[in-house]
């Protein structure tokens, strides 16, 4: 017992003695990257949540090349003569989120465009039409009260200074989307009064990990974000690419209005939603394709 407490002791002084060694050595080496434009290569990065958002554009495709990275497949090609890389990221923000920051981190991309369908807020707009995204925010990200949601900035980790609340397309983009759509054939819809070519604004896109199927939500998110369209991925990505640094853009077709009979109207406008959205980036990445 005496040389257990004694051996216990001695190495209690030990310790004593170490830690002002411990205490005066250096700091581990901390390599710090500062925060720059990163670069690019001459890629435009595209992505859809669901298969048929991305259908089209891999059936146009050409020298089709896959890469595989964490389970999700990265297809890179010629689109419309443009040099694409194409990947679906699941339905989401964190799926949305995380298939950004792949193709960003492995392909560098000097743009990201996203395509797919969403819910129109906008009571003009109707099933098959399109919103170009100038804006896009999160309606799910803030601070819940009695009266609903106070809408607050992200904040970016690493720099710990807050994001903008409605990140901004890329105005570039933008006007090259506006562009496009004069030169696009696109499928008509077919509605009550016939078949009708879709209508195209530019406008405010808002995000939440929800499906709205609800005319009160939806009043409120025209009313207090003044959303023209909702859906479940944009802003997550919006906000990979704004803290990287690098320029998006949001496409979208609408294949419900966001209220009680959305369920039946995405089954029924769904696919003609989803080609007229990949119509349009496939007439974009065209025009990236000869500016570059």
């Amino acid at each position: 017992m005496i040389d257990m407490r004694f051996s216990l002791l001695l190495f209690s002084v030990v310790l004593i003695f170490m830690a002002p060694v411990a205490k005066g050595q250096s700091p581990v080496n901390t390599i710090t990257i500062p925060l720059e434009r990163p670069p690019h290569n001459n890629i435009t990065g595209i992505l859809g949540a669901f298969g048929e958002e991305i259908t089209l554009l891999l059936q146009q495709v050409q020298q089709k090349k896959e890469t595989v990275i964490a389970h999700i497949t990265f297809t890179e090609g010629l689109l419309n003569g443009r040099k694409v890389v194409i990947a679906q990221t699941g339905i989401g923000k964190v799926n949305a989120a995380i298939t950004t920051t792949l193709l960003l981190e492995h392909f560098q991309p000097s743009e990201i465009v996203f395509t797919g369908i969403a819910g129109a807020v906008d009571t003009s707009l109707s099933p098959g039409d399109l919103v170009i995204g100038t804006k896009v925010a999160y309606h799910d990200y803030g601070t819940l009260l009695n009266d609903g949601m106070l809408q607050r900035p992200t904040r970016n980790p690493f720099t710990m200074q807050e994001n903008p609340v409605y990140f901004p397309c890329d105005s570039g983009l933008v006007q090259l989307a506006k562009t496009a759509v004069g030169k696009t054939i696109f499928t008509k819809i077919k509605r009550s009064q016939g078949e009708v070519y879709p209508k195209i604004i530019t406008g405010i896109i808002v995000t939440g990990d929800v499906f709205v199927s609800s005319l009160a939500a939806t009043q409120h998110l025209q009313q207090q974000m003044h959303a023209e369209a909702t859906e479940m991925e944009g802003a997550a990505v919006a906000q990979v690419c704004w803290q990287q640094q690098y320029p998006f853009i949001i496409i979208r077709s609408m294949s419900d209005n966001a209220n009680s009979n959305a369920s039946l109207d995405v089954k029924t406008f769904y696919q003609v939603a989803a080609r007229n959205s990949a119509t349009l980036v496939i007439a974009i990445a065209g025009m990236i394709g000869k500016k570059k």
